[in-house]
């Protein structure tokens, strides 16, 4: 799992452009990396099987960057966006370089935390028959994720405006069915014929096949304020993973709902989060989101060890109590209207045991 992470002002709570000195000090050796805008930086886990092991992996990762970060006078703050307006600024390298020169202001205010999450596929084929049944069900992990309210110091109105400002990319949001692996590649090759996209990893598809890992990703997800609600989103994409798997190798179909239906759900998604009616995966009708919540969980349980169901239950009730990181900030933004405390309460959940 990755997870992009804030660097902010422990006093003003602004973002703040020093993940590259962070680099400077300690190279890759933890595990970090360098990110679109020097205000972020980016943490991976190794390759899990076991949830307590991801969790641990998560939290540690989390508080090495927070250590190192302190050092260089900035903290960390798992934040999707910055609740304090900001002038992003570009990371140093020649390819982002050349991103901000085609996509322009696209490029050049797309401060925005993901967590994207790897599960590891037999084959090619199998890959591409996993992102083909998964489609309808990663809106919930959109709403399960929300954290990201506030844009350049105004309430959006959105749980997810990370998402929003995600799909001003050209390639950005849900597929139509590919049904094959020849067919995902195609489409692949297609689109860097157009000339439009700089390389593959501008493929920013919601799924896709990685181009260095032999896994599927998703990326829908904001980055999550709670590690526990990280490893929440991990565990059921790994199970929408190895549920689709069961599904192809059984011979069961995909859904044909179109990306056009899709895109409606992940919009309702990232507008509401869990405080609204989301679509339905199985119906893409309006219900209620702890419904679709739940209906997810039960979609992906046979696929999980009965501890693993049981760690998953426990996380979905206590995000379902405690409500996303949207809620959350916008809560601290409440208590005194200072978008500075946004920051800070963020900074204290982010290493939060």
């Amino acid at each position: 799992m990755e997870e992009e992470l804030l660097l902010v002002d422990p006093d003003s709570g602004a973002a703040k452009a020093v993940g590259e000195q962070v680099m400077e000090l300690y190279g890759e050796a933890d595990g970090f990396q360098t990110e679109l805008q020097a205000e972020q930086l980016e943490i991976a886990t190794r390759p899990c099987a076991q949830l307590e092991e991801l969790a641990e992996q998560v939290r540690a990762s989390r508080a090495a960057l927070s250590r190192r970060a302190r050092e260089v006078g900035a903290e960390v703050a798992a934040l999707a966006t910055s609740p304090v307006p900001v002038d992003p600024t570009l990371s140093r390298s020649r390819r982002y370089e050349r991103m901000a020169e085609t996509f322009g202001l696209t490029t050049r205010e797309q401060l925005s935390c993901g967590c994207h999450v790897h599960v590891e596929v037999a084959s090619q084929e199998e890959g591409a028959a996993v992102i083909d049944r998964i489609r309808p069900w990663l809106a919930p992990l959109i709403a399960l994720s929300a954290n990201s309210p506030y844009w350049q110091g105004r309430d959006s109105g959105y749980a997810s405006y990370r998402y929003q400002m995600w799909n001003r990319w050209p390639t950005a949001g849900p597929t139509e069915l590919f049904g094959s692996s020849k067919a995902y590649h195609s489409l692949v090759c297609e689109l860097l014929r157009t000339g439009t996209l700089l390389d593959e990893g501008m493929v920013y598809f919601d799924a896709r096949l990685s181009h260095h890992l032999p896994t599927v990703e998703i990326r829908v997800a904001d980055v999550c304020l709670e590690a526990d609600d990280a490893v929440l989103v991990a565990a059921l994409a790994r199970g929408l993973v190895e549920t689709a798997a069961r599904e192809w190798r059984a011979g069961r179909p995909p859904d044909p709902v179109s990306a056009q239906v899709l895109r409606l759900a992940a919009w309702r998604a990232s507008r509401f989060g869990l405080d609204g009616r989301l679509l339905h995966p199985l119906t893409h009708t309006p219900a209620p989101a702890a419904e679709v919540v739940r209906t997810l969980l039960r979609h992906v349980r046979r696929t999980l060890s009965q501890d693993d169901a049981m760690t998953c239950e426990r996380l979905l009730d206590q995000l379902l109590s405690r409500g996303t990181g949207a809620g959350v900030q916008r809560a601290a933004y409440a208590a005194r209207g200072c978008l500075a405390d946004v920051s800070r309460a963020a900074v204290a959940r982010t290493t939060a045991r």
